[in-house]
This record gives C-alpha cells, structure tokens and sequence, in this order.
C-alpha cells in the first residue's frame, strides 16, 4: 500500500470525520447511555431476606446502602415464662421464612403466637381464649389465601381494641395504601417488619397488665 503526501492515510492527511462519543457526564454515551437506554433496572426487594439473616450496622453484611435502618434497636428483655398463658397475637403469614422468623423470635422472647390461615379459623381460636381478645393481628399483605383487604375491615369492626399490622414489600405503595383504607394500623416494608419484630411481639405478648403500664 502507498503512502504518500497526496494519500489520506499520510500522516497529514485528511481528518476523519466523527468522533467517539464522549463519556464525560451530561454527555450521551458512557455510563448515561444506560441509564437511558433502558439497561439500567431497580435491584429486586430482596433486603428481607437479609435482614432474616442477621443483618447488623446501617448497611448490614451484604447489603445496600439505603435501604437498612441506621442502627438495630436493642434486644427487648424476654417474658416470664408462662405455658397457660394463652396467645395474644395471630398470624396470617404463609410465608416460610417470615414463619421461621416469628416462631424463632417469639420462642426467644416466650411469646406465643399462633398461625391461621382465615376468618373461621382464627375465630375458633379467639373463643378458645374466653374473654380475652388479641392484642395483635399481624398480615403478609400478599397472603392471597388470606384475603387481606377483605378481612381487615371485618376484624376491625369485631375486635376494636385489636392492633393490625400489615407488611409488603417496599415497592407496593398501591397496596400499602389501600391497607390503610380498610383499617391496617401500621403497614410496614419487609426489612422494616423484620428489624422491628422483637419489640412487637414483646409489646404485644406481655399480660394486658404490663402491655398497659408500658
């Protein structure tokens, strides 16, 4: 092949035209490309599954930053144990890790806790315990068995003084909304449920005497 003076592949040739995009910020190409071409996805909510593990410190072993709380609350004190005592919080959560993460808290904390899987069922249970209603009915908001959002206005009009908690993922914001609208006192995301499960089930297991001195 020449290469000469005359030739454009000479060393003071013709410039080639175009350059390569530029990967400097606010340009096209680079890093925004894939923000823009549509690559770039929300990571899965897959914190709870983490937290189950015994997440610690504000990012947690594993974790994201952002999306664990600033510190882990301490270890409640557990109950005295007590065997008669009948339970004060119900479950609708057919979840196995979330039923492995309660049973193994509440054992801890010597709370009961009973799992049910509908309205009959529960309500069975409920007269079981004479006059002493629940202190907590806790919900898996994607618990389609259960029928949340039909059940919840129904066990509010029944057991007034009851407290229903609901937990979903934190991308749900409809759902987490419309538990509001029927009657869920809190609705919380799953690592948010997951950190704060002690206290509530301390606070909420105790004898109605404790519960109310605290």
């Amino acid at each position: 092949m020449n290469v000469g003076p005359g030739n454009p592949s000479g060393g003071r040739g013709r410039r080639r035209r175009g350059r390569r995009p530029s990967n400097r910020a606010g340009q096209p190409g680079g890093r925004d490309r894939q923000q823009h071409s549509g690559i770039y996805t929300a990571p899965m909510d897959h914190s709870y599954r983490g937290a189950l593990a015994g997440d610690k410190g504000p990012r947690g072993r594993g974790g994201r930053p952002g999306f664990a709380p600033a510190y882990a609350p301490a270890e409640p004190e557990p109950l005295p144990p007590n065997e008669d005592a009948n339970s004060r919080i119900f479950a609708f959560v057919d979840d196995m890790f979330f039923q492995a993460k309660i049973q193994e808290t509440a054992r801890k904390l010597n709370v009961k806790v009973e799992f049910v899987k509908n309205e009959k069922d529960m309500l069975e249970r409920i007269k079981l315990n004479g006059e002493e209603k629940p202190s907590l009915v806790i919900f898996d908001m994607n618990n389609v068995n259960a029928k949340p959002l039909t059940l919840i206005p129904k066990l509010k009009a029944k057991l007034k003084k009851t407290s229903i908690i609901g937990f979903l993922s934190h991308v749900q914001g409809d759902l987490k909304q419309k538990a509001h609208e029927v009657g869920c006192d809190m609705v919380l995301p799953r690592s948010a449920f997951s950190q704060n499960l002690p206290q509530l089930l301390r606070r909420h297991g105790a004898p109605e005497d404790e519960a109310a001195a605290e």
